[in-house]
C-alpha cells in the first residue's frame, strides 16, 4: 500500500475506483462470469419437471461470516449430521 501511494496519486486513485464501479474487474467480475456458467450448466441438464431455474448469484461464493449459532442450534445441526452420517453408513452394509 505504501508504494501504491508513494507512486499514484489520490486523484488517479478516485478515478480507478470510479472505472471499476462502472466497469467491474478482477475476482468479483470472475465469480460472476462463473456462476453465469453454471447457471446456464444446471439449468441445461436440470430435470424438465422441474420449473425453478438456477441464477447466477446461486452459485457466486460469498465470504460474509455467518451468524454465531447459539448452542442449542449447534448441538441439533450436529446431531442431524450424525444421524444422517448412521443413515448413509446402514445403507452401505
Amino acid at each position: 500500500m505504501a508504494q501504491l501511494q508513494r507512486e499514484m496519486s489520490s486523484r488517479e486513485f478516485s478515478e480507478w475506483m470510479a472505472y471499476a464501479g462502472l466497469e467491474p474487474f478482477g475476482e468479483e467480475r470472475a465469480d460472476l462470469r462463473m456462476g453465469i456458467l453454471a447457471a446456464l450448466t444446471f439449468n441445461i441438464n436440470r430435470d424438465p419437471e422441474r420449473t425453478d431455474e438456477a441464477k447466477p448469484e446461486d452459485f457466486i461464493p460469498r465470504f460474509e461470516r455467518p451468524e454465531p449459532m447459539s448452542k442449542e442450534d449447534a448441538v441439533a445441526a450436529i446431531d442431524a449430521a450424525f444421524t444422517a452420517y448412521a443413515m448413509m453408513s446402514k445403507g452401505k452394509q
